[in-house]
């Protein structure tokens, strides 16, 4: 029995230290520009693989991830946990009364998403096999299934992903793009497994039938005597059981039992822990906590991990090819797009909501990568077709979430942290009175918006007279609306006796926001307002910002709050 040395555990440590760290990092930056996350943990990936950090320092590259024994063959295990992890969030994330409500649209969406695709790939690659990369060592039919299928198949991973990170997961039009791709990442599997059989060649039809027959079993036990179970069960872990402890091992230990179910019979082994995140969310016995706690274990640690090693698995520069990648990326993007634009419009939804269906279906990420590993392995395909799949995979991804966003119009909700500066933040105030804590700040804004002080503490004490702006809660919003600003900006001042604005409660203010807006910007001091209002009602917040000494500390206190409280991960 082979046992890791104390060099190649050093070797796995450092090397998931460094991939974690990078992934989150690239993670947040990428979602500070109102992208999702999941494309930079992918580019994190890159970086450290062979594509870049190989020809830049061949030899860390080498020494961090080494090719063949131990420390490989641990990665790869740790990253196949950590999506099958992953899926298991994506299920609890699914309300079933909302997919059974959109059942007609997700069949409309997933049936046409695949044929369409299905039809173009199979006639491209039938009629310009030997351009599109088929290996000469496979016969030109098989090539062309495989390929068809890869057109045809979405990344059910990456595609919750990217709409968690948009705050889409929940709605109903994001109900219909996970149940589309549930049923079409069942049926490119089904597919994938008649074309795997043919490579094969020794994969008789009783397998292929056995596995569909199984993988049927598994669903429809799954939504029924599976759900059942877990409902039954989950109120006896909870009252016998240390929380969070025993309710987050029973869903990590039947999550691994699923996926090794539908991994053994030949489906891969995401939809295994997929469908028991579906049969655990949908039980109402799964407490907000539990839930929170799982999905922000899982989504922070193990999903960042699986998306980054994409990019460790080849080289994107050696096989490169600008022709085939760009036909790929063309064939793969208006087929799918189309298809399930036109599937989402035939079941009666909008324009604008089908081709954003359409945009969300076309993410390939993962899947596409692991099927184009299998054509590899069983020579069906060049490096060449192999580059251009996982470049479509990644770029598909990438533009997913932005094409969403465009069509749909959406902008992201302004919060107040987007809009404090750190030199607007005062702690402590030295004002005593209402127009002293404006003044103060007033000078503050002016020194960061470059705006005139006085008049600055003119427009707010003018708006202050009208009406004031103490909220209560010992929390007060001096604003004013100002020609000349092209963004807002919010200062915070903290007073630790309290400074009176006629708040409806009757307590003085402790924390005095100037909000400063400019004059065409109808709905921006609203919004501001309202988050203000939603941040500051949780009593433990307010009671935190009293000890706070510094901006960093304030922002990590509502940081840490805000991750504790949401709904979801990202």
């Amino acid at each position: 029995m082979h046992a890791l040395t104390a060099h190649e555990i050093t070797v796995v440590l450092l090397s998931l230290g460094v991939m974690l760290a990078l992934a989150r990092i690239l993670g947040e930056v990428f979602r500070k520009f109102n992208q999702p996350a999941v494309i930079g943990e992918l580019l994190a990936g890159i970086i450290l693989g062979p594509t870049v950090l190989r020809p830049v320092w061949p030899e860390l590259e080498h020494w961090l991830f080494p090719k063949g024994g131990g420390p490989e063959v641990v990665l790869q295990g740790i990253t196949t946990v950590a999506v099958v992890l992953f899926l298991l969030v994506a299920g609890m994330e699914v309300d079933l009364s909302r997919i059974f409500r959109q059942g007609r649209a997700a069949v409309a969406v997933s049936l046409s998403g695949i044929l369409v695709p299905f039809g173009i790939g199979l006639t491209a690659a039938w009629v310009t096999p030997d351009f599109l990369g088929r290996s000469p060592e496979v016969q030109p039919y098989i090539f062309a299934l495989f390929f068809a299928t890869a057109m045809s198949i979405s990344a059910l991973p990456v595609i919750a992903k990217t709409l968690m990170d948009l705050n889409l997961y929940r709605s109903d039009l994001g109900m219909i793009v996970i149940a589309a791709a549930i049923f079409d990442d069942l049926t490119g599997w089904f597919i994938f497994a008649i074309v795997l059989g043919l490579m094969q060649h020794d994969t008789g039809g009783m397998l292929i039938t056995s596995t569909i027959g199984l993988t049927i079993f598994f669903v429809a036990f799954m939504l029924t005597i599976g759900r059942w179970l877990v409902h039954w069960i989950l109120p006896w872990i909870q009252a016998k059981t240390s929380w969070p402890g025993g309710v987050l091992a029973f869903a990590l230990a039947l999550a691994l039992f699923g996926a090794a179910f539908t991994e053994s019979i030949g489906i891969h082994a995401v939809f295994g822990s997929f469908m028991v995140g579906v049969a655990l969310g949908d039980s109402p016995h799964l407490r907000d906590r539990t839930r929170a706690t799982i999905e922000q274990f899982v989504s922070f640690i193990f999903a960042p991990l699986f998306f980054a090693s994409i990019g460790l698995r080849l080289n994107f520069l050696a096989f490169f090819d600008w022709d085939i990648t760009l036909v790929v990326l063309f064939i793969a993007m208006v087929s799918k797009v189309l298809g399930c634009g036109l599937g989402a419009r035939h079941a009666g939804m909008g324009w604008r909501e089908s081709w954003a269906i359409g945009f969300g279906m076309n993410s390939r990420g993962a899947m596409e990568i692991i099927l184009g590993t299998l054509a590899l392995e069983f020579r069906v395909i060049t490096e060449r077709l192999f580059v251009a799949l996982v470049i479509m995979a990644i770029a598909t991804s990438m533009i997913s979430g932005t094409a969403m966003q465009w069509v749909l119009q959406r902008r992201a909700p302004r919060r107040f942290l987007d809009y404090l500066h750190p030199k607007g933040f005062i702690n402590p105030l030295q004002a005593i009175e209402r127009e002293e804590a404006i003044r103060e700040l007033a000078r503050a804004a002016s020194g960061i918006s470059g705006l005139n002080a006085e008049a600055i503490e003119g427009a707010v004490l003018k708006r202050e007279r009208m009406m004031p702006t103490g909220l209560g809660l010992c929390v007060a919003v001096p604003h004013a609306r100002l020609h000349g600003m092209n963004k807002p900006l919010v200062c915070l001042g903290i007073s630790r006796q309290g400074i009176e604005f006629a708040a409806p409660d009757g307590e003085p203010s402790q924390m005095i926001f100037l909000i400063l807006t400019p004059a065409d910007d109808n709905g921006a001091q609203l919004e501001i307002l309202a988050d203000i209002s939603r941040t500051f009602l949780d009593a433990h917040v307010r009671q935190g910002v009293m000890q706070v000494n510094g901006f960093t500390e304030f922002i990590a206190l509502l940081r840490t709050r805000q991750a504790g409280t949401l709904g979801g991960p990202r």
